[in-house]
């Protein structure tokens, strides 16, 4: 039999699952249903007003101030983004990065100390040991069940709805309130991260230090954090870049950031200062992103030369 042959009779003899087949076509009928209404069609974007605000938007207001009456210069250009990076730009760029970096560390402290008691081989009565078949401590379970659904609370907060409520609390115009956000979303996130991270981590290690006389304690210094380091340094800087993005967004909120000038710059309708803010925005981005994947990079080659 070729090997043609043998793919076709193993795809005949494949289970077949009625209940994603109907599923499927439930998911297609609920698109042709969405996209019912005209309006909602693709091209419904290009018609009558529609376009001529299109127009209206490239050709005029998304055109830099000193470029729309044509008898200037890119030294003007360049000029009117100096003088709005330095009255505006500069500070909301190094805030943001401020609010993203005070956030992640918060963060992560809440992660890291958290976290050992959601990982199954340390939150017990007999850490490090093997417990498959014996009796487990009721105490111990729910400690472990406890800061797992902390977690799980932590990240199921929206940042921008818990954000909007800091603001209301904490009141408008300094950055605790994204702080904070940040902070408590990511805790969850990297907490149970975190968690996983150190039930993933090879027993022997810390079988050998229990046996030795190490306490629980004795066991995270010496074994858990150093083992787990690199795994967890990854999700950390991969959560930073996340913070950069939402940190700008929650600026929208009254928050000091670039998005604080995004939304005064689209109030009074100067959308080419909303272009610019948004394009300092995006480079600060591809700058963490990039810092990010570096750091990840080199961590990920002193795991291989382990």
């Amino acid at each position: 039999m070729s090997r043609v042959e043998e793919i076709r009779r193993l795809r005949r003899e494949a289970p077949r699952s009625r209940f994603l087949r109907w599923s499927g076509v439930a998911l297609g009928a609920l698109v042709v249903a969405s996209w019912s209404d005209t309006e909602r069609w693709p091209f419904a974007l290009f018609r009558g007003q529609r376009v001529h605000n299109l127009e209206r938007f490239l050709e005029r207001e998304l055109v830099p101030y000193p470029l729309r009456n044509g008898d200037r210069g890119p030294a003007d250009l360049f000029g009117w983004a100096r003088d709005l990076f330095a009255a505006k730009g500069g500070e909301a760029t190094l805030s943001t990065l401020a609010i993203s970096a005070l956030a992640i560390l918060l963060a992560a402290a809440c992660a890291w100390t958290l976290g050992p008691l959601a990982a199954r081989n340390l939150s017990t009565a007999r850490p490090a040991e093997d417990l498959q078949g014996k009796p487990e401590s009721r105490a111990w379970r729910a400690v472990r069940g406890a800061t797992f659904a902390l977690f799980v609370a932590l990240r199921a907060l929206p940042e921008y709805i818990l954000a909007y409520l800091l603001v209301a609390l904490l009141g408008p115009g300094h950055a605790w309130p994204a702080v904070l956000a940040l902070g408590v979303h990511n805790a969850g996130i990297l907490g149970r991260l975190s968690a996983e991270s150190v039930e993933n981590l090879e027993p022997a290690p810390l079988q050998a230090l229990r046996t030795s006389g190490a306490r629980r304690s004795d066991l995270i210094v010496a074994a858990v954090w150093p083992l787990s380091i690199n795994r967890w340094l990854t999700y950390f800087f991969y959560r930073f870049e996340t913070c950069v993005r939402e940190s700008t967004a929650l600026g929208m909120l009254g928050i000091a950031s670039l998005g604080y000038w995004i939304s005064d710059a689209q109030a009074n309708h100067y959308y080419d200062e909303v272009f610019f803010f948004v394009g300092l925005s995006g480079l600060i981005v591809v700058v963490a992103d990039f810092a990010s994947a570096r750091a990840r990079r080199s961590l990920r080659e002193g795991d291989k030369l382990r």
